[in-house]
């Protein structure tokens, strides 16, 4: 049964939705999970050795919420330069995470607009759909 879930960077970052969390932790042995989900209570798969980070963004948010987003890249990219293997997901793994994976790839140089990170996110995961509000915080954010 393939992944429902994607690599985003060298083995090491990976997105999807909350339904691939379990997998992620026991295929990839990844070690942080930063839960984008305003409305998730726990990890979507609680275990022992797995640190879990929510960071509640709203799934149809009508404002930008780029501080959100930000601190969601940012611990993406320091459990990455950390060395530990990280994953995120919101609910289905299209918007908030499409936007994170967007601006982690901005981070880590893999790409130089919003408008190329945004093809390279969906050319590894095709239901990354960014909506304007997101966008426009990526804009905020990157345009600093």
């Amino acid at each position: 049964m393939p992944n429902n879930y994607q690599s985003l960077h060298e083995n090491k970052i990976f997105f999807g939705g909350a339904a691939d969390v379990e997998d992620m932790v026991k295929n990839e042995g990844v070690e942080v999970i930063v839960d984008l989900r305003g409305e998730a209570t726990e990890c979507a798969f609680p275990s022992p050795n797995v640190q879990w980070i929510q960071v509640p963004l709203g799934d149809n948010s009508e404002e930008p919420e780029e501080q959100l987003f930000q601190q969601a890249i940012s611990h993406v990219i320091e459990a990455y330069k950390s060395g530990k293997k990280v994953g995120f997901h919101c609910g289905g793994g299209k918007g908030r995470t499409g936007t994170v994976a967007v601006g982690t790839l901005l981070t880590l140089g893999r790409a130089q607009s919003i408008e190329e990170a945004e093809e390279l996110a969906k050319s590894i995961r095709p239901v990354v759909s960014v909506k304007a509000p997101q966008r426009e915080s990526l804009e905020r954010i990157f345009s600093k």
